[in-house]
């Protein structure tokens, strides 16, 4: 049976239920005041249970009434679910099978500058591929064309390139990359070496040369973690690098986690999710775990 999200209607099939009887509500988004955490709103959710049972781990970042607040008011526990999240992801941080290797890929360095922080004090390798990479080769005094690029982070680059030796962690970035005129599938490209980018060009995948070099560096590790992919993966052109690398990961024998977002949709579509440990559910949950920070919806259970 369905109902609106708080209500009357929701409250009176809530009191009919029986033992084995399911109640759905509308979606919570559509109650004023969910996305604030608004405790009334909490107050009127919990009002209808005996107990909060929270699977959503795509959803524990964030702080709302239906993830967190309810819990003030009712005994709470985390499904299984979350608990297989937490399980992995945080024996992977706290005591990883070594040698431990984060793969880090997407657009931007802003996205991932707490996880990368994070990881540089964990990991004995870190690798960096997709877009990221070129603002990493502009700290480096790379030409990058019009790649995707974060000048006010070029600085923030030159500081965890100096932790990560500082630290002994090697940190592995495209040596080559297949570089497209234009953002668009069937853009003319070509390969070329990653202090050789040309005006006019820009990057869109890492090349031969850097798949194996990051194939050789996953081949011997104990525990992996995954973030993002090397390329514009859903481009046929340009998704060699996230190929390479998910076949490297699922060949490997390590302890794999996919954490979401892009790299498992990319994992998934190409065949390799039953050869990985746990692809994550949560792109953004993900992130913040790794990246160190509490979760709302997790911290507020009684019972983990």
């Amino acid at each position: 049976m369905a109902a609106d999200v708080v209500g009357d209607s929701a409250t009176a099939l809530a009191n009919e239920l029986k033992d084995g009887d399911v109640m759905l509500l509308e979606n919570v988004r559509f109650a004023k005041g969910e996305t604030k955490n608004d405790p009334e709103l909490s107050k009127k959710f919990a009002s209808m249970a005996d107990l909060f049972v929270n699977d959503a781990f795509g959803s524990a970042h964030r702080a709302h009434s239906s993830t967190a607040g309810v819990a003030d008011y009712l005994p709470s526990a985390v499904g299984y679910l979350i608990q297989k999240e937490i399980s992995f992801m945080g024996q992977a941080l706290e005591a990883p099978k070594r040698p431990f290797v984060a793969i880090l890929g997407g657009a931007k360095v802003s996205d991932k500058i707490g996880v990368i922080n994070n990881l540089l004090e964990k990991v004995d390798t870190l690798i960096v591929g997709g877009g990221m990479a070129y603002t990493f080769f502009a700290a480096m005094g790379y030409s990058v064309g019009t790649s995707i690029c974060e000048p006010d982070k070029i600085e923030l680059a030159n500081e965890m390139l100096k932790k990560a030796e500082a630290r002994g962690v090697k940190f592995l970035l495209p040596v080559d990359n297949r570089i497209g005129k234009e953002y668009k599938p069937d853009t003319e490209w070509k390969e070329v070496d990653s202090d050789n980018i040309p005006d006019g060009y820009m990057g869109l995948d890492i090349g031969p040369r850097t798949q194996e070099i990051f194939a050789e560096a996953i081949k011997g590790a104990g525990t992996i973690i995954w973030n993002g992919p090397m390329g514009v993966s859903e481009w046929e052109n340009f998704a060699g690098g996230t190929i390479a690398v998910a076949k490297a990961v699922a060949e490997s024998g390590a302890i794999s986690i996919i954490g979401g977002g892009d790299s498992a949709a990319a994992v998934q579509k190409l065949g390799f999710a039953d050869k990985m440990s746990h692809i994550s559910t949560g792109g953004g949950a993900s992130l913040e775990f790794l990246e160190g920070i509490e979760l709302p919806g997790i911290a507020c259970i009684d019972t983990k």
